[in-house]
């Protein structure tokens, strides 16, 4: 199924897309989305809940007898100033949809208004908008308020759009797709004195210094080379004024891995590094790890189902089976923990400013709303269909 020709259905994606991007609402507060989402759901005839992790919307659509499937959208934008200039730019200064929830919302919002005229399949469709992706675990918190016990699935599904891929090829694999996230926070107390005499104090800036340069190590010579992991240590906050050294310096940083027993393992070599090089300059430290994302694991099975669905879509030409895993996190990976699934990227290179996630240039490519959303009938003709 292709709906590039379904004029009307596209031109009211593009408009919902470009409502949502101008009113963008971050984790937790999607109050006004959560509405205007519901009302759209309504319209078509599903069955809606609202409030499952505070702003969650779930719909429902059943036809006739057969197995039950979700899919999931992510809702909220991020803490950013956009700097287009489009039409539709944000409303609500510093917030914006520098990541294209939006138009993933916009997709399956199409998807749901297709299959709700044109039901194709036996079975159940669960539409799920999530809350809260960018940092605050709103995919944790729809499982652990009873996700998929209030609304049964045997698998579920997600889709992100993806710039660094060119429009319209999509990409997934088996295994892991997206790395798991961890924070660290490292507080190194020496002892204060006056910078033209280091020799009376314990300088905890040469000391995180060689902190950050011995927790490279674990990349190069602790891990197996191909485990891919991430030690970035992102901030060095310390000191007031320049002729003296501080008493203490803060490091905070980010820790990125694939497989569990590599992030325990990371965990523990962060832990031993501190300690050891702390002592050794006969400094105290105070180490806090955060564990927080796991990894974005595909069900083999599913990616296979996912891969079909994906060619029907796009041409096995535009389909990469094999992709680079990325180091970013998602939270659709705590879904992926409660349930069999699939996550898939769609390339949406080729926007206005050709801008990466993330960034306050970025507007959602509409060219591919229609792609999402016909792979999203796709896969659910190809699990559920009629003549399956």
């Amino acid at each position: 199924m292709k709906i590039s020709q379904d004029a009307a259905l596209v031109a009211h994606m593009t408009k919902w897309r470009r409502h949502l991007h101008a009113h963008p609402e971050t984790a937790f507060e999607e109050v006004a989305t959560s509405d205007y989402v519901r009302d759209l759901l309504e319209s078509f005839g599903l069955q809606v809940h609202q409030g499952i992790a505070k702003t969650g919307v779930v719909a429902t659509l059943t036809n006739g007898d057969g197995p039950a499937i979700a899919l999931r959208a992510d809702m909220d934008a991020l803490d950013m100033v956009e700097h287009t200039n489009v039409p539709h730019r944000s409303t609500h200064d510093g917030k914006m949809h520098g990541c294209g929830h939006d138009g993933h919302m916009a997709m399956l919002l199409g998807a749901a208004k297709y299959l709700s005229e044109n039901r194709h399949f036996n079975g159940t469709v669960h539409f799920v908008f999530q809350p809260a992706e960018e940092n605050e675990g709103g995919g944790r918190v729809m499982v652990e308020e009873g996700l998929f016990d209030k609304f049964p699935a045997q698998a579920v599904f997600g889709m992100h759009n993806w710039p660094e891929l060119p429009a319209g090829v999509m990409a997934t694999k088996p295994g892991p797709l997206m790395a798991a996230c961890d924070t660290i926070e490292i507080k190194i107390t020496g002892q204060g004195c006056h910078g033209a005499m280091p020799h009376l104090g314990r300088d905890p800036v040469v000391i995180a210094s060689e902190l950050i340069l011995a927790l490279q190590t674990i990349s190069s010579r602790i891990v197996n080379p191909q485990d891919a992991v991430v030690v970035s240590v992102t901030q060095i906050n310390a000191g007031h004024t320049w002729n003296v050294i501080p008493e203490d310096v803060v490091l905070r940083g980010t820790v990125r891995s694939f497989r569990p027993e590599v992030r325990e393992t990371l965990q523990s070599s962060i832990k031993r590094i501190v300690k050891g090089v702390c002592e050794a300059h006969g400094a105290s430290f105070d180490l806090t790890y955060n564990a927080g994302y796991p990894a974005t694991v595909n069900d083999p099975e599913q990616t296979e189902v996912c891969a079909r669905a994906a060619i029907k879509t796009v041409g096995e030409d535009k389909v990469d089976l094999n992709p680079v895993s990325s180091m970013g996190a998602e939270d659709f990976a705590y879904m992926l923990e409660a349930k069999p699934g699939c996550y898939v990227w769609l390339g949406t290179g080729g926007t206005p400013g050709g801008c990466l996630l993330h960034n306050p240039g970025f507007d959602f490519n509409d060219g591919v709303l229609h792609i999402g959303t016909s792979y999203w009938i796709n896969l659910v003709e190809e699990i559920l269909g009629s003549d399956r």
